[in-house]
């Protein structure tokens, strides 16, 4: 039976779905002012794995992953650039796409972009005043009064009389409380606006996904997840929104994936200290990055350096090493036996890759000792429920990203060839000495009747 942690009531807690069978599932995507990187990568790779796993056990999944096409940020990057909103967001939703495939994350089912649902945020909003849940400011923006939500607070933790202590931004005119938030910002000069019963503006943040959640899964679903950082305020703001517009229960499972760190600290653009997925993507195969992640807990915080996507690669050579001679994956696991039921029972567990990555690597050994074909089988169909090992394993081997100094693939077939002729003339003195300086570079080579094979080691 699948374990979820919920942070809702911080513990694992059994998965019952709201529809036998049928699972709901939102995830807040990217904000596209800007190229994505690690730790949008992770939101992007650890639910793939989710929504992978609950296919897995027969459940028809409905995956919700929006783009946040309008706000602050977006407008601001717009402007430096003296270039038109749409045309930045567009521009940074095909990287994002491009980027997301490299990793082998699937697309999902749908990518709502929040200035297609405005007209569900006004009608939100507008059913949020009639309740009492809404006001508009003296300067045109439309809040949510915090303190007339009676459970605000209970995703984070936190009482509103801690939130308040701990708040130091100024409160906006006409607020009537500084943790409130706004709903519906007024127009400005410049801005991109839509019209509403309350004046021209756009919609806050928070409102964007309240609404179209609710457009495309309905007003109570199974799973909400996301970064740890939007478990306050976005996500509680969501909770606060949809619970008290709809009357009703939001979500049954929250789930957020750790942060992203660099010598300690989130990575962040604003703490400047972030990698793009591109950037990584020119040193490291995109499949090391997928694995890289894979086998961290998604709770966990995962720490990024060139020390650790290293081992990573290596790690991953020895799984396609272990699978050089193997056939395709079975659609078909027999969960009985051993490796399959001990993988089988840490995804149950939380989704925990870090146990399951280990039945791979059990399996690796047992087919570098036996050469058994049934285990290179289930190891390619165990791997693949996390998106690994599923290309022609000398097409990994053989494609690894040269790092500087080392041997291109045309260089390494010339010395095998050079090799080659050298044993032909049995001058094995001359061969060894090939074989070495190869190994020296990082390439292993291996003889077998139907020739010499080659891999990063």
């Amino acid at each position: 039976m699948l374990r979820i942690y919920n942070s809702l009531i911080r513990d694992k807690q059994e998965f019952v779905p709201i529809r036998p069978g049928q699972v709901r599932m939102y995830v807040c995507g990217m904000t596209v002012y800007d190229y994505c990187h690690l730790g949008h990568a992770r939101v992007m790779v650890v639910f793939d794995i989710v929504r992978r796993w609950l296919r897995t056990l027969g459940y028809g999944v409905t995956y919700v992953r929006n783009i946040t096409d309008i706000d602050d940020k977006i407008i601001q990057r717009a402007r430096e650039g003296n270039e038109p909103v749409e045309a930045l967001t567009a521009r940074f939703i095909r990287a994002m796409e491009e980027d997301n495939a490299a990793l082998g994350v699937e697309k999902p089912d749908h990518e709502p972009r929040a200035t297609q649902h405005v007209p569900g945020m006004l009608e939100m909003i507008a059913r949020l005043e009639r309740r009492g849940l809404a006001y508009r400011a003296p300067d045109g923006d439309v809040n949510f009064p915090v303190r007339k939500f009676p459970d605000y607070g209970k995703l984070s933790g936190k009482s509103l009389d801690d939130l308040r202590a701990g708040e130091r931004v100024a409160v906006a005119e006409g607020k009537q409380d500084p943790l409130d938030f706004v709903l519906w910002k007024r127009a400005r000069s410049g801005e991109p606006q839509w019209e509403s019963p309350w004046g021209p503006g756009r919609p806050g943040w928070h409102i964007e996904c309240s609404a179209m959640s609710d457009a495309l899964l309905g007003h109570h679903f199974d799973i909400h997840g996301g970064g740890q950082d939007l478990q306050f305020p976005h996500h509680e703001n969501e909770i606060a929104q949809s619970e008290g517009a709809n009357q009703s229960k939001f979500v049954n499972y929250w789930m957020h994936n750790g942060f992203v760190r660099v010598d300690n600290e989130k990575m962040s653009k604003s703490l400047g200290n972030f990698f793009t997925v591109r950037e990584i993507l020119k040193k490291y195969d995109a499949e090391v990055v997928r694995f890289f992640i894979a086998r961290a807990h998604y709770r966990s915080p995962l720490n990024y350096s060139d020390r650790h996507l290293d081992d990573a690669k290596q790690a991953l050579t020895r799984l396609y090493t272990a699978l050089k001679d193997a056939g395709p994956a079975s659609s078909q696991v027999d969960w009985a036996g051993a490796h399959a039921a001990r993988y089988r029972e840490a995804m149950d567990d939380d989704f925990n890759t870090p146990e399951a990555v280990a039945v791979l690597f059990d399996l690796a050994n047992e087919i570098n000792r036996t050469r058994s074909p049934a285990a290179a089988t289930l190891l390619r169909s165990l791997a693949g429920m996390l998106g690994l090992l599923q290309r022609p394993p000398l097409d990994f081997l053989h494609a690894l990203p040269a790092g500087d100094g080392e041997l291109t693939p045309q260089r390494i077939e010339a010395l095998i060839a050079e090799r080659a002729a050298a044993r032909k003339a049995k001058n094995f003195t001359e061969s060894d000495r090939i074989r070495d300086e190869l190994l020296a570079s990082g390439i292993a080579l291996e003889d077998t009747p139907g020739g010499t094979l080659w891999r990063r080691s």
